[in-house]
């Protein structure tokens, strides 16, 4: 069966992805009634073979082409042939999942140092001594 890489080390059988032929919007002449040459891809993320990392982080992400069921729905009508629809849809399916592989590091808070500090408090210093000379004379 065929495979689709996703990276050098994962890949996704073809028959988890379900590709469907559909008719694209928009103007077309009097072409765009006789062929259906925009693609909907469906990719069930629950019942993949991909690993539990990858699953986890795919169903949470806060995307209107993921369904509630987790399904991932891509439409691709950008070209004007069958085809390349096809290779777009499965383009974007795979950018996706790497997306998904993409570890966010975790983000350690971290105060400023003792000088910055000491920097931070001469320059409020120094602006408050020239905002002093601009004041009138007390009398």
């Amino acid at each position: 069966m065929p495979t689709i890489s996703i990276t050098s080390t994962l890949a996704i059988d073809a028959s988890e992805v379900e590709l469907t032929s559909i008719r694209a919007q928009g103007s077309g002449g009097q072409n765009v009634n006789k062929v259906s040459n925009a693609v909907h891809l469906r990719f069930d993320i629950s019942a993949s073979s991909l690993p539990e990392s990858y699953k986890t982080r795919l169903l949470a992400l806060h995307d209107q082409r993921l369904t509630e069921d987790g399904v991932l729905v891509i439409k691709a009508q950008e070209f004007r042939s069958l085809e390349k629809n096809r290779e777009a849809a499965l383009e974007r399916l795979a950018e996706i999942i790497r997306a998904a592989g993409v570890v966010q590091k975790k983000r350690r808070p971290t105060q400023p140092s003792k000088a910055a500090r000491k920097r931070r408090v001469e320059s409020k210093v120094r602006q408050g001594r020239t905002k002093a000379l601009r004041r009138k004379p007390d009398e």
